[in-house]
């Protein structure tokens, strides 16, 4: 896999989770649907930690020490949006700090994509930061705001 082709999946993955959680603003950071569940500012931190999850994992074992009580300790939607526009960066330093061929090596066996070429993180990535954008989406709507499409700007 051409890193160039790494770095367009990661900058549109950005784009569209960032265009369809633009409707939330921080006076939204608390809101969460239902008791226990993720406030906003939680899911979007959420997803910016597993961007560094799977970033960090594709070269290294363990690591994984991060959990949900990081995630829940994070309050404000303007804090999440800063750790996830950090951990977009930081995935495209890892891009750039590896070659071609690192990328296209099978990660080491493990429950956690074992086998696959590392590249295959990036189709994971697009996948959970998908599901939650799409989650903030409803959370947005809840809130009676109406998100933008993800792949336009109108």
């Amino acid at each position: 896999m051409e890193r160039k082709e790494l770095h367009s999946q990661l900058e549109e993955m950005k784009e569209f989770f960032d265009r369809s959680t633009r409707a939330l603003d921080e006076a939204d950071s608390g809101f969460t649907p239902a008791p226990g569940m993720f406030t906003a500012a939680a899911q979007m931190a959420h997803a910016a930690l597993v961007v560094d999850w799977f970033c960090h994992g594709a070269f290294a074992l363990g690591g994984y020490e991060r959990q949900e009580s990081e995630v829940r300790a994070v309050t404000s939607i303007k804090a999440a949006r800063a750790w996830m526009d950090k951990a977009f960066q930081d995935a495209a330093k890892t891009i750039d700090a590896h070659s071609e061929e690192e990328w296209d090596a099978p990660l080491p066996d493990g429950p956690i994509m074992g086998g696959h070429r590392r590249f295959f993180i990036f189709g994971a990535i697009r996948d959970h930061t998908a599901h939650h954008r799409g989650a903030l989406t409803v959370y947005a709507r809840s809130l009676g705001k109406v998100p933008p499409m993800p792949y336009m700007d109108l």
